[in-house]
């Protein structure tokens, strides 16, 4: 399905002189998407509110999920911008970056697959925490759920390589993917109740599981993407 949709930008943009690179942009935004998407995992979310705010009001419910959504995108942006300058000043290569988040990626797969309590996102403690917190828009929602270690490492292998102003369209795009997986999550959280009583808890975790496999694929190609950069392997 992908390849037809780039046949057809292709055929479209070469009589414009422009195919090749907006295919490649098309692939590159619609891959950014999917693991963006499956490492905030969304679904997830549905159980987890409902828990989070078991017995509040309608008013409380919105406001936090609201305030949630917001400082996560406020998170995401600031790695979006300045990831990269920190891994520069750091010393630490895109390269390295890309093996180790494609590790870390492949451990919250595995994670979503075995439908595991996250340890990559939260620690039992902190779970504990998190229920006896009056506003719990800050943490654990915005962090670690929202803008967790998978997703800030997402961020920072994807707009870490670009180059503004000169690829500041594809800065763009990848902007609008974010926003729009966040306004997901949003939605998610605001119908957490009716969705829960028509998914369930076993519903959650089978879409989990099958979210799991695909990022454990994408995982592993990132880490083999960084090894040939690494070694300058073809």
């Amino acid at each position: 399905m992908l390849r037809l949709a780039c046949e057809a930008f292709k055929g479209y943009w070469q009589r414009n002189r422009a195919g090749p690179t907006v295919c490649t942009m098309f692939q590159q935004l619609l891959k950014f998407f999917v693991v963006f998407f499956v490492v905030v995992e969304p679904i997830s979310l549905i159980p987890l509110f409902t828990g989070l705010t078991s017995g509040a009001t309608n008013q409380y419910k919105r406001r936090m999920a609201v305030k949630a959504v917001i400082i996560a995108a406020l998170i995401l942006l600031l790695f979006a911008l300045g990831g990269a300058s920190f891994l520069a000043l750091m010393g630490i290569s895109l390269e390295a970056f890309r093996i180790f988040g494609g590790l870390l990626l492949f451990l919250l797969a595995l994670e979503m697959v075995f439908a595991r309590e996250s340890g990559t996102r939260t620690s039992s403690s902190e779970a504990a925490e998190s229920r006896r917190r009056a506003d719990i828009s800050v943490f654990p929602l915005a962090f670690p759920f929202i803008a967790g270690p998978g997703a800030l490492a997402t961020i920072l292998l994807w707009f870490g390589p670009l180059h503004l102003p000169a690829q500041g369209a594809l800065f763009g795009a990848y902007s609008v993917a974010v926003a729009l997986v966040l306004l997901i999550a949003l939605i998610l959280m605001l119908l957490s109740e009716p969705l829960m009583r028509v998914i369930g808890v076993t519903g959650a975790n089978v879409a989990g599981r099958l979210l799991g496999v695909i990022l454990g694929a994408l995982a592993v190609q990132f880490v083999l993407d960084g090894l040939r950069q690494a070694f300058g392997l073809s």
